[in-house]
C-alpha cells in the first residue's frame, strides 16, 4: 500500500511540475518591454505550403533592448515571414528591409502594463488550476486506496502530504507571478 501512496504522491508532483513548466513558458511570451526572440515564439510562417514555425526557417534575436532582428534562411521567404508577424497580432509593425526583417519594440504605456498585468495574473490562476486539479485526482485515488483496505490514519496523512505539496507549489507560482508583475510594471 505504501508504495501505491508514493507513486501516487510522485506523480501529483509531477502534474504540479508540468503545470509550473507550462506557466513559465507562458510567461515567457508576454512582454514586459524588452525585446526577446521568445516573443515571436507563437508566428508560424507559410514555408512552401506548410505552417512552420519562425524558429525554424529564420534566425531570430534580440539587437537591443528595443529591437529584434530576423534572418531569413532564404530571402524568397522574407514577404512571408512579415506578413505571419502582422497577422499573429502581437501589435508589432515588422520593417522589411530585403536582407533581414526589424522590428522596434515600442514602450509599453501604462495601460498596457495593466493588461498584461492581468493576463499574467490569469495565467497564474490557470496554473493554479492545474495543481488543484492534480490534488483532486490525487485525493481521489487515496479514497479509492482507503475503499480497498488503506487505514484512515494512512489515507488522512497521504491527504496531508499531498496538501502540502499543493500549497508549495500554489507558493512557487504566487512568487512568480509578483515577479512577473513586477517587472511588468517597472518602468
Amino acid at each position: 500500500m505504501t508504495e501505491n501512496i508514493k507513486f501516487i504522491i510522485d506523480s501529483t508532483k509531477e502534474a504540479m511540475e508540468s503545470a509550473m513548466v507550462h506557466l513559465d513558458n507562458q510567461l515567457q511570451k508576454i512582454r514586459a518591454g524588452k525585446a526577446s526572440p521568445l516573443m515571436l515564439g507563437s508566428v508560424m510562417v507559410d514555408y512552401y505550403g506548410s505552417m512552420t514555425p519562425l524558429q525554424q526557417v529564420a534566425n531570430v534575436s534580440a539587437i537591443d533592448g528595443r529591437t529584434l532582428s530576423i534572418q531569413p534562411w532564404e530571402k524568397s521567404i522574407i514577404g512571408e515571414i512579415a506578413r505571419a508577424i502582422t497577422n499573429a497580432n502581437l501589435g508589432l509593425n515588422p520593417q522589411n528591409n530585403g536582407e533581414t526583417i526589424l522590428i522596434n519594440i515600442p514602450a509599453l504605456t501604462e495601460e498596457r502594463r495593466i493588461d498584461l498585468a492581468k493576463q499574467v495574473k490569469a495565467e497564474g490562476e490557470h496554473a493554479k488550476v492545474g495543481v488543484r486539479n492534480a490534488r483532486k485526482e490525487a485525493n481521489d485515488e487515496i479514497k479509492k486506496l482507503k475503499d480497498d483496505g488503506l487505514s484512515e490514519d494512512m489515507a488522512k496523512d497521504s491527504e496531508s502530504s499531498i496538501q502540502d505539496v499543493t500549497n508549495s507549489y500554489v507558493a512557487k507560482i504566487d512568487a512568480l507571478i509578483a515577479a512577473k508583475e513586477k517587472d511588468i510594471m517597472t518602468v
